[in-house]
Formats: structure tokens, C-alpha cells, sequence
């Protein structure tokens, strides 16, 4: 099954909101630290409500060791803006492909974006700088499990 990862989130809201998320549509949540706020943050807590007790999660020390542990098995999708990339709805997802969306504030470390094997965008308007971290998330899973056919019944 697809996976989500969160690539050194900064904003509790956004975390529980893809932590809700992903109980709801039964998909396994990457955190990849160092994170802006304390794992058990109210806002977080807030976002996510109940939905955490049932979501299935585990948080990396560190990209290296996220990295170890699926790169030989797995294929890694940044959700990106820039050079390489491919529109979402044109991307052909695999059922063990991990999506990875990156920090609110800076994206991907360059060293850690060289590192994963595919890059997709959301087509946005012209002079436009983001959509809001969880809603990609949202659009792009949306996408994969579609095209999978993997959504729950």
C-alpha cells in the first residue's frame, strides 16, 4: 500500500490533519525529524482528534535512516516544484510507492531531494507561491490511490 511521508514537518496542524487523513483512508504516515513543534503539541492533537489513536505511524531520527530502510525496496516521490518534475494526475503510481511531501518552510534539503528517485507538482496558477502542505498531500494521494484503485470499499 502507499505510503506518506513528512519530510521535517513545521506546523502541528498539518501533521494531525495527515494523520487523520491517513486513518481514514488506511495508509501508513513517515515522519521524518527533526519536526517545528513537540510530537504531542495541542494543535496537532487538535487536527488530528481521535484519528491519531487509530493512525498508523512511525517517526525517523533522521532522513539517513529513513532512507535506509525503504530506498532499496521502495520508490520515493517528492511532492515538488521545480526542475524534473511531472504533473500528478500524469504520474503512474505504483501500490508501494512512498509519497513525500516536504517542510512548510524549505521544501527539501538539496542532498536529501537528489536522493529520491521521482519528483511530482500540482499544476497551480501563474504567480502563485503554494498550496497549504496537508492539502497537496490530500490532491496527490488522491491521485495514486484513484489510479490504484486502492481506496477502501
Amino acid at each position: 500500500m502507499i505510503n506518506l511521508a513528512l519530510y521535517h514537518p513545521q506546523i502541528p496542524q498539518n501533521t494531525g490533519t495527515l494523520l487523520r487523513l491517513a486513518s481514514c483512508l488506511g495508509i501508513h504516515v513517515d515522519i521524518i525529524r527533526p519536526c517545528g513543534f513537540i510530537f504531542n503539541d495541542k494543535k496537532l492533537r487538535r487536527a488530528g482528534m481521535d484519528y491519531l489513536l487509530s493512525s498508523d505511524y512511525e517517526i525517523h531520527d533522521s532522513f539517513e535512516k529513513f532512507f535506509e530502510k525503504y530506498s532499496a525496496d521502495r520508490r520515493l516521490i517528492a511532492l515538488h516544484v521545480g526542475e524534473g518534475t511531472v504533473e500528478h494526475w500524469k504520474f503512474q503510481y505504483e501500490s508501494d510507492d512512498i509519497l513525500i511531501v516536504g517542510s512548510e518552510h524549505y521544501g527539501f534539503l538539496p542532498e536529501h531531494l537528489a536522493q529520491i528517485n521521482c519528483r511530482v507538482k500540482i499544476p497551480m496558477v501563474p504567480q502563485r507561491r503554494s498550496i497549504n502542505m496537508a492539502i497537496s498531500a490530500a490532491i496527490v494521494v488522491s491521485e495514486a490511490l484513484s489510479q490504484l484503485k486502492l481506496f477502501p470499499d
